[in-house]
């Protein structure tokens, strides 16, 4: 039960807190068989896997929808991704959330305009969408997160 509070702050601070959260459940199930079902965890970590699956292509998503190419697509993931691990260091916990989502304009920004040669307001409205689908995800991964949660909790205490 205490695994989960940790891991809803881990997932807050885009840590892999669902993860953490399924680990420290794994360790509980092996310790305490009758705490919880197999079926239970592998529910949990079907969750996390969508989770994780919304997370990647999210920003690329909102990029494409917003007109995008796939260079712009492709920066907007990869400039997410970097963006979360350079935002680390700043303005903590909040770091890593804003550094993805800036990431993921940026990377989409880039793409449009230094790759399929966009001009500056469509390669901006496209960056736009990276960022809203990015911070979409986000909210989508922690609402997740959360339903894991529960299920644990619940599961515990059944």
């Amino acid at each position: 039960m205490l695994g989960v509070p940790i891991g809803l702050a881990l997932t807050i601070i885009t840590l892999p807190g669902t993860w953490a959260m399924l680990l420290v459940a794994a360790g509980a199930k092996l310790w305490q068989p009758e705490l919880m079902s197999w079926w239970t965890l592998g529910v949990c970590a079907g969750l996390a896997l969508l989770g994780e699956a919304i997370e990647l292509v999210a920003s690329g998503v909102g990029a494409k929808a917003a007109g995008g190419s796939r260079a712009g697509s492709m920066g907007a993931l990869i400039g997410s991704i970097a963006g979360a691990i350079i935002g680390i260091p700043f303005i903590p916990p909040a770091g890593p959330i804003v550094g993805a989502v800036l990431g993921a304009a940026l990377g989409a920004l880039i793409g449009e305009r230094g790759y399929s040669k966009r001009t500056w307001g469509r390669s901006s409205g496209v960056a736009a969408g990276a960022a809203a689908g990015r911070a979409v995800s986000i909210m989508v991964k922690l609402l997740l997160s959360g339903l894991v949660g529960l299920i644990l909790f619940v599961a515990c205490l059944w």
